[in-house]
């Protein structure tokens, strides 16, 4: 799923373990500075949705989400709680 400043890769898995996530930024985000600040925005707005079991969930930041509007980043992410099918992969 590909938002304004996030896109969403989500994958179900076999097991019913915790949730995984990570948050990746190219270096077509920005500076290193930049990039980092738009993982730490985005790792915020992840912890603030509840994940279901079983899923691997990673966020990539693209241009813009280092100062993009926090409930824009939430409501993008809120996606990686609702997100695809089982057994599909969103590219």
């Amino acid at each position: 799923m590909r938002g304004r400043y996030v896109t969403v890769h989500v994958r179900e898995r076999d097991d019913v373990g915790p949730p995984k996530a990570t948050v990746v930024a190219g270096r077509r985000v920005g500076s290193a500075v930049r990039r980092n600040r738009a993982k730490r925005r985005l790792r915020a707005a992840l912890s603030l949705q509840t994940l279901p079991a079983g899923r691997d969930i990673v966020l990539v930041a693209r241009p813009g989400a280092d100062e993009a509007p926090f409930s824009q980043l939430c409501e993008e992410t809120a996606q990686a709680g609702t997100g695809a099918p089982a057994g599909a992969v969103d590219e």
